[in-house]
């Protein structure tokens, strides 16, 4: 069957093919793009509504650093997107443009070949010399030949003016596209040079507060130490009770104490089965909130000599945040030490969630929760203003980087 059809024909419908994947493939990043771009305005909104509540308090330069650093590194992400997208419209603007010059060159082709056609139709068109056209037949299969002719050459000669009128609203539906697509470009452009305003302004100031700090850079590292310290008594806490409760857990079910991660029930199973299943897709701990710490060994923004190491997550958030359960769970533990906020820490089959840092707590040990239940209250630093919760995901033993797994983090 695809022999019978002519090769210019399957050349002219792949080549159509093509550039209607290429334009909804543009079309789709685009979409992707003003999506990121509206992700990163609200995430600067979200630092800039937390930094008006806290204005009154004087913050420490540690954690004045930190919020310049990530509201920096998100300006620069802003940027970044928004030239994606002035880029990808020039890309669009360039093809309409080009769509536009061969669509009049055509439109010509076809006004010069139409106008020819009613000439010469006007000039033949009396009955008498189609009756003698048709007359003048050598037999009746000619004239009845000459008869389809006739016929056909009226028909092509409508189809040309429709063509016409077609390719007419084609050009002015691109023009349409153009023109907005300019004036996009043209906002994409405006909003990028406040946000490159605003950028240079926050990198002034943390110059500023640098050259500030290190007059006192050994001071400030004594202080880090001193909080890294503190953290990792912490964590060492934490992986002391996980560990005793899954060495709990494998004992049960017979099998070897030293393994790092659960024995688990039918029930365990399913429910750590549904947790991997939402992965990537679980609700923040806050209802608002911005990382102020990532997940992972980082240099430290002021000392460069110096690295955190984070088993999880700091989100900064506003004053009297409640914490939510990211999932259905059992509390396993609510862990209270000497100078530490309470945490809480909740089972999910296999995997864990903790939450530290909490003024007060909703739940006791041995609990169901579920997802976006209310557990407690994030604390907030009487001194700075600060409202800081600090939340990490494991599976046993080991801990994950909870982005992966918290939907937009």
């Amino acid at each position: 069957m695809l022999n019978k059809i002519p090769s210019y024909k399957i050349l002219f419908f792949l080549t159509l093919l093509l550039c209607s994947s290429f334009a909804f493939s543009q079309n789709n990043k685009q979409k992707e793009l003003e999506t990121r771009r509206q992700e990163l305005r609200r995430e600067i909104q979200k630092i800039n509504e937390l930094r008006a509540e806290n204005k009154s308090k004087e913050k420490s330069q540690i954690s004045l650093i930190q919020d310049f650093n990530y509201k920096i590194s998100v300006l620069s992400n802003l940027i970044k997107v928004t030239n994606q997208q002035a880029n990808l419209l020039t890309r669009k603007i360039n093809s309409n443009q080009k769509k536009i010059t061969e669509l009049r060159s055509e439109l010509e082709e076809l006004k010069e070949a139409y106008a020819a056609m009613i000439v010469k139709s006007y000039k033949s068109k009396n009955k008498q010399s189609r009756i003698m056209f048709l007359l003048s037949s050598n037999d009746f299969k000619q004239a009845y030949k000459r008869l389809q002719y006739i016929k056909q050459y009226s028909d092509h000669q409508k189809q040309q003016g429709e063509t016409i009128k077609s390719k007419t609203f084609e050009l002015q539906d691109i023009n349409k596209d153009l023109q907005n697509q300019k004036e996009d470009k043209k906002r994409l452009i405006a909003d990028n040079k406040k946000i490159q305003k605003s950028l240079e302004s926050e990198r002034k100031q943390h110059e500023v507060l640098m050259k500030s700090i290190k007059r006192n850079l050994s001071l400030y590292a004594s202080q880090i130490r001193q909080k890294q310290r503190e953290a990792n008594r912490i964590d060492r806490e934490i992986d002391r009770i996980i560990k005793a409760a899954i060495a709990k857990s494998n004992k049960k079910a017979g099998k070897t104490a030293s393994s790092k991660t659960f024995a688990l029930t039918a029930e365990e199973k399913v429910l750590a089965s549904n947790f991997i299943a939402n992965k990537g897709k679980l609700p923040w701990p806050v209802e608002r909130g911005v990382i102020r710490l990532g997940y992972g060994t980082q240099r430290h923004p002021i000392d460069k000599s110096l690295t955190i190491k984070s088993n999880g997550v700091r989100i900064a958030t506003q004053k009297g945040a409640k914490v939510r359960a990211v999932f259905d769970g059992e509390v396993s533990e609510i862990l209270k030490m000497k100078n530490v906020n309470p945490i809480v820490m909740i089972r999910h089959g296999g995997y864990l969630t903790i939450y530290k840092n909490l003024s007060s707590v909703n739940v006791k040990k041995g609990d169901k929760v579920s997802t976006k239940q209310v557990i407690g209250e994030v604390f907030t630093n009487p001194s700075n203003g600060e409202t800081i919760l600090s939340f990490t995901l494991s599976k046993g033993m080991n801990t994950e980087n909870p982005a992966s797994w918290i939907y937009k983090m």
